[in-house]
């Protein structure tokens, strides 16, 4: 079948199929959302040096809360991998492939560290509540920064800001969303690393304006057309 490209590389056929959503890719984004706020939200919050943290870390809520992330951290790969679809021939589609790499790149990286807060720290924590041990707890640190481990989540996160910012970008210049909810959409990534710093309030409210930028981007793209696979 033969289908027209617009000028910005979007499909204008009036087969049903080139003006169909892609609702996968749409849904991984609307779910990435709310799952990076039900992290923060679910997350239990306390003094992590005392047996009040011990207790917390090893709450089912504990568990809960880091797999929700998890879950955000895969969903929104799945959603740039739609957005590079959406965008692959028109002008944003060279920014969108370079968006998906490094974003999967970070995904990577994060996922090993996430993996050591939701059991290595939950195990940890379970044996200083459980002996009433505080002293064991010097180990969560020790986990928590170790070079390698550290760094590796470190990078994880700039790789994933400069993957949102270059998807928000893509949208932005293949017409399919609106500089003003890109800018918010890249923000909330942007703002993922220095957030590890704040209360849990200020998380809560940085866990808002990600699910704000991803239902935009969902919603941008649900109403993208698909772009010409045959010309």
């Amino acid at each position: 079948m033969t289908t027209r490209t617009s000028e910005d590389g979007l499909a204008s056929s009036t087969d049903p199929l080139a003006r169909s959503p892609r609702w996968p890719g749409v849904l991984s984004l609307a779910l990435s959302g709310v799952c990076f706020l039900l992290y923060p939200v679910l997350r239990p919050y306390s003094d992590e040096k005392s047996l009040d943290g011990a207790r917390a870390m090893s709450s089912t809520l504990w568990i809960v809360a880091h797999l929700f992330a998890v879950g955000g951290f895969i969903l929104f790969g799945l959603g740039i991998l739609a957005i590079h679809s959406a965008t692959r021939r028109a002008r944003g589609g060279p920014i969108a492939l370079r968006s998906l790499v490094v974003t999967w790149v970070g995904i990577g990286l994060l996922l090993p560290y996430y993996g050591a807060e939701v059991f290595g720290l939950h195990a940890i924590s379970g044996q200083a509540w459980n002996d009433r041990n505080e002293a064991l707890l010097h180990l969560v640190d020790t986990v928590r920064y170790n070079p390698a481990a550290i760094t590796m989540f470190g990078l994880g996160l700039v790789l994933l800001a400069a993957g949102a910012v270059m998807a928000a970008r893509a949208l932005s210049r293949s017409s399919v969303m609106m500089p003003f909810g890109g800018a918010v959409f890249a923000l909330g990534f942007v703002l993922y690393l220095p957030q590890f710093f704040a209360p849990g309030p200020v998380r809560m409210v940085h866990g808002l304006i990600v699910l704000i930028g991803c239902w935009l981007a969902a919603r941008s793209l649900s109403r993208a057309r698909f772009t010409a696979l045959t010309s």
